[in-house]
Order: C-alpha cells, then sequence, then structure tokens
C-alpha cells in the first residue's frame, strides 16, 4: 500500500503510513504507479477514486469516524480522533459480525427509541459529498421537502452543517431532542440518529444503511429495528475506525492487514 498525502503534508494519512512504515508520495503519483493499493483521504479526491472504482483498482478510503469525536470521558476536548477506513468504498455499510470490544471501550450507549418528537429533521449534505454524487444542495432540499409534505405534516426542522467548532456546542442531538424522525442525504448524522433513538430515512449510500429507513412514504410508520440489532451494528462500526494513537503505532494498519489479507 502506498498513502496519498496532499503535497505531503496530510496529517491523518502521514501518521498512518509512519505507525505502519509506508511510503508517503503526493497525489500525482497515483497516476505514475497504477497498480498498487493506494490509501486516499477526503472527497476532495473523487476523480480518483471514480478511477479506482472502474478500473477496480484496490484502495483505502479514509474519512471522519462515525463514532467517539464529540465531547465525552474518552475525548473531552471534542477533537476529531477517530477516522474510518474503508476498502473499496466509501462507508462501511454491511454489518459483519465483530467482537463487543471496540464499541464498549467508546463508553456510548444506544437508547430507547424515542417517542415523544414532533418534527422532521432534515439535515443538509456537506459540499464535497454533493460535487461526488453530482447533486445541486438547494435543488435537492426543495425537492425533499416537497416530498416529505407528501407524506407528513410535521414541521420540518433544516439543519445546514456548521463550521466544526460551532457542531461541538450546536450538537444535532439538540435538534434530535424534538425530532420524530431524521432525514439526510448520506451524513454522519444518519448514524448519530439511530444511536439517539431517532428513526434515520437515508436517500444515498450510508454506514446507517442497515439500520435506516429509505422510502420518504415511510416516514409516519418508520422501521423498527431491535435493540440487539443495533448493536450489533454499533459493534461492526466501531471495527470500521481507529483512534489517531492506533494510527500512530501502526494497529490500525495490523488490524487491517489482518481483515483483508490475514496477516
Amino acid at each position: 500500500m502506498i498513502c496519498l498525502s496532499k503535497n505531503k503534508t496530510d496529517e491523518y494519512v502521514n501518521m498512518y503510513a509512519k505507525g505502519a512504515k509506508l511510503p508517503i508520495y503526493d497525489y500525482t503519483y497515483a497516476h505514475e504507479n497504477k497498480k498498487e493499493p493506494i490509501l486516499i483521504r477526503s472527497l476532495a479526491k473523487r476523480k480518483l477514486i471514480w478511477k479506482c472504482l472502474e478500473t477496480k483498482r484496490e484502495f483505502y478510503y479514509m474519512d471522519s469516524g462515525y463514532l467517539g469525536n464529540y465531547k465525552s470521558p474518552i475525548n473531552e476536548g471534542g477533537w476529531k480522533i477517530f477516522h474510518r477506513i474503508v476498502r473499496n468504498g466509501l462507508q462501511h455499510n454491511a454489518i459483519i459480525e465483530r467482537p463487543s470490544d471496540r464499541w464498549e471501550q467508546l463508553g456510548m450507549k444506544i437508547a430507547k427509541r424515542k417517542k415523544t418528537g414532533r418534527n422532521i429533521l432534515l439535515v443538509m449534505p456537506s459540499e464535497k459529498p454533493c460535487k461526488y454524487y453530482g447533486i445541486d444542495a438547494e435543488q435537492w432540499k426543495q425537492e425533499t421537502i416537497d416530498q416529505i409534505k407528501m407524506h407528513t405534516d410535521r414541521p420540518i426542522v433544516i439543519r445546514e452543517k456548521p463550521p466544526r467548532h460551532i457542531r461541538m456546542t450546536n450538537t444535532i442531538y439538540n435538534e434530535l431532542d424534538n425530532a420524530f424522525a431524521m432525514v439526510t442525504y448520506q451524513s454522519i448524522a444518519a448514524v448519530e440518529s439511530v444511536l439517539y433513538g431517532v428513526p434515520a430515512f437515508t436517500l444515498a449510500p450510508t454506514a446507517a444503511d442497515p439500520v435506516a429507513n429509505k422510502y420518504l412514504y415511510n416516514l409516519e410508520n418508520p422501521e423498527r429495528y431491535d435493540k440487539e440489532y443495533i448493536y450489533s451494528w454499533a459493534c461492526h462500526l466501531a471495527y470500521g475506525q481507529f483512534h489517531i494513537g492506533e494510527m500512530k503505532n501502526g494497529t490500525a494498519h495490523d488490524m487491517i492487514m489482518e481483515e483483508h489479507y490475514g496477516s
């Protein structure tokens, strides 16, 4: 595997590469070497991801982790300390049976299904996924609002994605407190919503797919998933992401190699 780091300055790619003792190259190298598996970070590299999918070149995609990046006993500053790494895709969207240890270490809980919410929370996609999937955010918003109104008369609350420092104080949970259901394109908000006890509707591939709804005509009667099934899904996601300490010391790379190559 070769690790592609923009101008060789990508903090997270570099820490993974150094921990794994792998070479670091700028993205121009990907076009010179077209066979060796590559590590890519961010949807900003969408054209390279598309090319890998087209040519079936093996790649590993790194982005924000699903769990543990808000303030908690294991993350007092609320820093982005967990990152997901996905083989040949963007999301871990099929449950693989996993041990519970990594989920339990996060100290998180799976909430009971909320019964008091009134609103439909519409979480907007950010710029990068819009470009990756070829959608216009404003057009998607209006079309989705129109679809929601066809199936429910509940109030619609729209949440744009604020800068991270604002999200740490004005968290999505503030709005999920009064949500009957959450609708999004492919945001990690779907993961957060399900764990918080609010049904999620996702309209593009997401890590929440196994426990989310896909059809807005079910808004008033979303599918219910039992807690054991959600727990299995949460354990699976916890095995798809890594703490920066695990990236720095090579544990992340060792786990990925063991997972996919048995060594």
